[in-house]
């Protein structure tokens, strides 16, 4: 973590620009109104606020929230994270309809220190994602400096995440700097045994993953979806399972480069409908009957994994076993999530849907570091460069 952090400058009496990760999921309540159903990440990043609070700065928070095609779009508004969050920061947060342009202008101009101010998502601009220079500019005329503290989109070199700043110091908040370091240090240099765990439904999603994987794991242990496409490049019939065709010449590489360090399941459980009550059974790895699915690792697989965690140094973990949304198939992942919350090792759940699965399991407070960024983790695992990491201010 070579970059400079909010530790390393002065913001006593400035406005700050803080990119957060308010992407967070909303429901509708009884009477119709959005709230947030999950606030993992809006919790991840009060610490950089309220250490920018402390220090005296006023703060101008922006996020994206969703996918709106092309405008404003009242379902993808950030109004109802404001009320969120002035409820758990104990403080008003203040409102603007837009992040750019005369309303957001006057807001941030308006702000006293120690005051917060919540901007409009930066996606009812099609010039966000475009990293439209104009668009950055704008941002940056609202503050005196720039913090990235939204890992979740540090992949994605957009207005408010690299070219903003380009215009202002621009430095990291503490989640930002905490996931770099575990992420970066289980790539660049982990301790010894460093065990992967890959899951998820897809290869293609990860190819790079495990090429890059391939050259620091002592052992990549495969489950989920993409376990199928390895069976089948291996010559097994697999019956209605989740597939890959395209992606089988690539499995048979892998396997070929990887030898004895990368480790497919040895049984699983397969199921005759992709539904919580179908009828299922467990079967050792073999030739899958037409009409049914594996949705699983199984029990030997679970122990065999847990074993090779067992002696890890350090552990990542990226997508979960099988369908753990389905209570029958939930087994092989949580099982994982147990060995790794038993582990001494330093463990840490990239993204996506295995922290997801962690939290169902009842295990997230055992685990060294849960990463909020899925696709960010991913491309970290990957050895990528962040453009909204590259961007901020060296040390």
């Amino acid at each position: 973590m070579n970059k400079k952090t909010i530790r390393d400058i002065d913001v006593k009496g400035k406005r700050v620009l803080v990119r957060v990760d308010y992407n967070v999921p909303l429901s509708s309540s009884s009477s119709g109104e959005l709230t947030v159903s999950d606030d993992t990440r809006i919790r991840a990043a009060m610490p950089t606020l309220d250490y920018l609070l402390e220090q005296g700065a006023a703060l101008i928070l922006c996020s994206h929230l969703g996918r709106p095609k092309g405008g404003p779009d009242p379902k993808y508004s950030l109004r109802p994270v404001a009320a969120h969050l002035s409820a758990l920061m104990k403080r008003p947060v203040l409102f603007a309809d837009d992040c750019i342009g005369p309303q957001a202008e006057s807001a941030a101009r308006a702000l006293q220190p120690g005051e917060v101010l919540l901007l409009e998502n930066t996606r009812f601009h099609p010039e966000e994602e475009k990293n439209d220079p104009s668009m950055a500019k704008k941002l940056a005329a609202l503050a005196d400096v720039y913090v990235n503290d939204a890992f979740g989109s540090a992949h994605r070199a957009h207005a408010s995440t690299e070219g903003v700043a380009k215009f202002l110091p621009a430095v990291a908040g503490f989640l930002l700097e905490k996931e770099i370091q575990y992420l970066g240090q289980a790539i660049a240099n982990p301790e010894k045994p460093f065990v992967a765990i890959l899951g998820g439904a897809k290869i293609s999603d990860k190819i790079g993953v495990i090429k890059n994987l391939l050259t620091k794991a002592d052992s990549i242990l495969i489950g989920g979806g993409m376990a199928n496409t390895f069976f089948k490049a291996q010559g097994y019939p697999v019956g209605d399972s989740l597939v890959e065709d395209e992606a089988l010449e690539t499995a048979r590489e892998i396997v070929k480069q990887a030898g004895a360090k990368f480790r497919l399941p040895i049984d699983v459980v397969i199921a005759d409908q992709f539904e919580a009550q179908a009828a299922h059974k467990t079967m050792p790895v073999g030739p899958v009957p037409d009409g049914w699915r594996i949705l699983d690792i199984g029990p030997e697989t679970a122990k065999h994994y847990a074993a090779v965690i067992k002696d890890a140094k350090t552990v990542v973990w990226n997508g979960p076993m099988g369908v753990f949304e389905f209570p029958p198939f939930a087994q092989g992942t949580f099982a994982i999530a147990q060995a790794a919350a038993e582990s001494k090792a330093v463990t840490i759940v990239g993204g996506g849907e295995s922290v997801a699965a962690v939290q169902q399991s009842g295990l997230a407070d055992k685990i060294t570091h849960i990463s909020t960024g899925g696709g960010a983790s991913l491309e970290m695992l990957e050895g990528l460069v962040l453009p909204g990491v590259a961007a901020l201010q060296d040390k």
